[in-house]
């Protein structure tokens, strides 16, 4: 059957119990709508909100289920590719009620996305040829990787040129990006073209305005590492905001247009090179 995800905004004052008790009467008379609540997210410190992953013939079905369960309908539903869900969200467990939990504690779902790109690869290309080129790439690859795996980051796809991730933790994904420019400095030969990455980040739930897993998150950090430059981690205000008071500095940049977003995105650039020193 397909996969969905449907969202439950404006919870208000209702407890993760209260969320509990819905889902297991949704498990109660699901059988009779032919779908199959498996697991849930509750956020409680962005407005209340609530996140349903079903398996069910239609969107109708699940729907129709809700109402009579408990009544409490979601505003949006997506239909999902599993092996796209396990990329930007990870390995998880369940609590007894299905609650998704990482590492022993509750999910909310948000996710770090990450973009990287390789800065003058063309240049390299035209300049010092294909395989300087490729070997320029491989380094890159090799210090991408080595950071994801460090920081519990997921690869989502190869972008050619660069890496596009998610992580469950903001912090993580902050790290991970300095730990990224900190590896570019480490030069085996001199004679070596100069590595620098680009670096995006934003932060964003599963389904937020956007009939898409991530689709606005995983936008603006694309269009945040096209305008950074070479050796530069660029984030948004969410980035900043969530990462307060973990030892890490950011820059304020100002405000920029961003092709597909209707109001002008304030920047964000870390200071890794003071951290590393």
């Amino acid at each position: 059957m397909p996969l969905y995800m449907d969202v439950h905004p404006g919870l208000g004052d209702a407890t993760p119990e209260d969320v509990a008790a819905a889902h297991q009467r949704d498990l109660a008379i699901q059988d009779d709508y032919g779908v199959k609540f498996l697991s849930y997210w509750v956020a409680t410190d962005r407005g209340g909100k609530a996140f349903c992953l079903v398996e069910s013939p239609d969107v109708d079905s699940l729907k129709a289920c809700h109402k009579a369960a408990h009544g409490l309908m979601p505003h949006d539903v997506i239909e999902v590719q599993p092996s796209m869900l396990d990329l930007f969200m990870g390995a998880t467990s369940m609590d007894d009620t299905d609650r998704v939990m990482v590492e022993g504690v509750p999910d909310t779902a948000l996710r770090a996305i990450m973009f990287t790109d390789i800065a003058g690869s063309t240049a390299v290309s035209t300049t010092r040829g294909d395989r300087a080129a490729m070997q320029l790439l491989h380094r890159h690859d090799t210090v991408v990787r080595d950071a994801l795996s460090r920081f519990s980051g997921r690869e989502v796809k190869h972008t050619g040129d660069g890496v596009f991730a998610s992580f469950n933790s903001v912090e993580r994904a902050v790290k991970a990006s300095m730990s990224i420019q900190e590896g570019t400095t480490e030069v085996d030969d001199p004679d070596d073209p100069r590595l620098a990455v680009k670096i995006g980040l934003s932060v964003g739930e599963p389904v937020e305005n956007s009939n898409d897993l991530f689709g606005a998150a995983v936008n603006l950090a694309a269009r945040l590492c096209a305008h950074a430059e070479g050796g530069e981690i660029l984030t948004s205000s969410a980035v900043r905001d969530l990462t307060i008071g973990k030892g890490i500095s950011f820059e304020a940049r100002g405000q920029i247009g961003l092709k597909g977003f209707p109001e002008p995105v304030s920047l964000y650039s870390v200071a890794w090179e003071s951290a590393a020193t």
